[in-house]
C-alpha cells in the first residue's frame, strides 16, 4: 500500500517579500511598493572645514524638507573584477607584440593578487522610497506564513497609485541631493532585478550573470535549493 504523498517544499519565491518588479517599482506582497535610488559618495574627509559645514547644513536641509520616510542603505561587497579581466584578456589576444602580451598578462596577475590579498570592497549607496496606502484591517489576509499576513489586492492598481506618489518624491530627493554634490538616479526594472538577484544569490551571482532582458524570464529568478520530494512508495 502506497504511503500518503508528501507535499513538496515551498519555493524560495514564496518566502520573499517581493511580488513583482514593474516600471522601476518593487511591488511587495503586503500591498505596498518601493522605488530605489542609487547615489554616488562624497569623500567628506577631503573637504575643507567650510565645505564640510556647508555639506552638513545642506544635508540637514534635505532631511527637514522631507514629509515622508526614506531608508538609506549602504551595501558592501567584494569587488567583482571579472569584466575588467575579460577586457584585459581581449586586449592581450589582439596585441601582436609579444612583449606587450607578457606585460598585459603580468598586469592581470597583479590585479588578481591585489584583490585577493587586500579584499577590496565595492560600496554602493541606495535610498529607498516607500509607498503605502493600506490601512490595518482594510484588506482581508488570504494566507499566514511565518507570522506574516499576505493580503489580496490588485497589483496593477497598486502600481498605478505608487507611480503617482513615488515619482514626485523621487524628483524631490534627486534635486535636494544635487545641492550637496551627490548624483542620484532611479534604478530601472532591469537594475532592480540584478540588485535583488545579487542580494539573494551572493555566491552564484559572481559566476552567473542576469539575462540582459528581463522579459526572457519564464520562471522565478530565485530558485529553491531543495528539490521537490517525490512520493513515497
Amino acid at each position: 500500500m502506497a504511503a500518503p504523498s508528501v507535499q513538496p517544499p515551498a519555493s524560495t519565491q514564496d518566502h520573499l517579500d517581493i511580488l513583482d518588479i514593474r516600471d522601476n517599482i518593487v511591488i511587495l506582497k503586503t500591498g505596498n511598493a518601493v522605488s530605489v535610488l542609487q547615489t554616488n559618495a562624497v569623500n567628506f574627509d577631503l573637504l575643507s572645514e567650510s565645505e564640510q559645514d556647508a555639506l552638513i547644513f545642506a544635508y540637514a536641509s534635505l532631511l527637514n524638507s522631507l514629509s515622508f520616510p526614506i531608508q538609506v542603505v549602504v551595501r558592501s561587497k567584494r569587488m567583482d573584477i571579472s569584466s575588467y579581466l575579460e577586457k584585459l584578456e581581449q586586449a592581450r589576444e589582439q596585441q601582436t607584440n609579444s612583449r606587450l602580451q607578457k606585460q598585459i598578462t603580468r598586469y592581470a596577475e597583479f590585479v588578481k593578487d591585489l584583490i585577493a590579498k587586500n579584499n577590496v570592497l565595492d560600496k554602493r549607496f541606495y535610498i529607498v522610497i516607500p509607498f503605502s496606502e493600506l490601512k490595518v484591517g482594510s484588506l482581508a489576509p488570504t494566507q499566514v506564513l511565518f507570522g506574516k499576513k499576505r493580503v489580496s489586492f490588485d497589483k496593477w492598481a497598486v502600481l498605478d497609485r505608487a507611480k503617482t506618489q513615488l515619482i514626485p518624491k523621487q524628483d524631490q530627493i534627486i534635486k535636494q541631493l544635487s545641492r550637496i554634490g551627490i548624483k542620484a538616479k532611479v534604478l530601472s526594472t532591469q537594475e532592480l532585478v540584478e540588485l535583488f538577484y545579487d542580494i539573494y544569490n551572493p555566491n552564484s551571482s559572481a559566476e552567473q550573470k542576469v539575462s540582459i532582458n528581463v522579459q526572457e524570464y519564464t520562471s522565478p529568478v530565485v530558485e529553491p535549493a531543495i528539490e521537490s520530494t517525490e512520493e513515497l512508495r
